[in-house]
């Protein structure tokens, strides 16, 4: 999700300026996104440079509120019908680090699935924790966002168990240089099976 439109949807509910932005946008997603006080200002700089939001005079407190334009609301409507693609979403670091740890020499794979495995169960537990921890109506949001990330966590751990059924299964020789090659596996397996005939 972005900043940006998270800020848009905020204001769409009312004036607002940035510390109550932040305490809006953390308590919607259930403090799952800490959001710095200052990625808020500087968004809201941009929405107010894009025409999306637009600076109210301040109040006798020194702070200066926000209020979202026809623009930022046309902005808005926009994000929520248009699908998320997956391109639109950050690399799967997990999958790049396994990928180059089955290709570094010295590094123990399994021990790297199993470490983050052993991480991603507590964080889990810890999320179905917090879920059942309220079911109050207005924590619903939040409820959701902890919903996407059980099903992220449980996602990540079947395809951890699929990694190490799969590293089980790639038995690599010693290629040149002593390193494995990735067909080895495969050719020594056939060259077994032709030598038991």
């Amino acid at each position: 999700m972005s900043i940006r439109h998270g800020l848009l949807a905020l204001l769409e509910r009312g004036q607002m300026y940035g510390y109550q932005l932040r305490a809006a946008f953390e308590e919607s997603t259930g403090s799952t996104w800490p959001l710095n006080i200052g990625q808020v200002y500087t968004t809201l700089s941009r929405l107010e440079r894009d025409g999306l939001v637009r600076p109210l005079p301040e109040s006798e407190a020194g702070q200066r509120p926000y209020e979202i334009t026809d623009a930022g609301r046309a902005d808005l409507a926009l994000w929520f019908a248009t699908p998320i693609s997956r391109t639109d979403r950050p690399r799967d670091e997990l999958a790049i680090k396994l990928a180059l740890a089955l290709t570094t020499p010295g590094v123990d794979v399994r021990a790297v699935v199993q470490t983050q495995r052993t991480a991603t169960m507590r964080a889990l537990q810890e999320l179905t924790r917090l879920k059942y921890a309220s079911d109050r109506p207005e924590d619903l949001p939040w409820r959701l966002v902890l919903d996407a990330m059980v099903f992220q966590a449980e996602a990540e751990i079947r395809w951890l168990d699929h990694c190490e059924t799969s590293l089980v299964r790639h038995r690599p020789t010693p290629g040149p240089g002593g390193r494995a090659g990735p067909g080895r596996a495969a050719e020594a397996d056939r060259d077994g099976e032709e030598a038991r005939r």
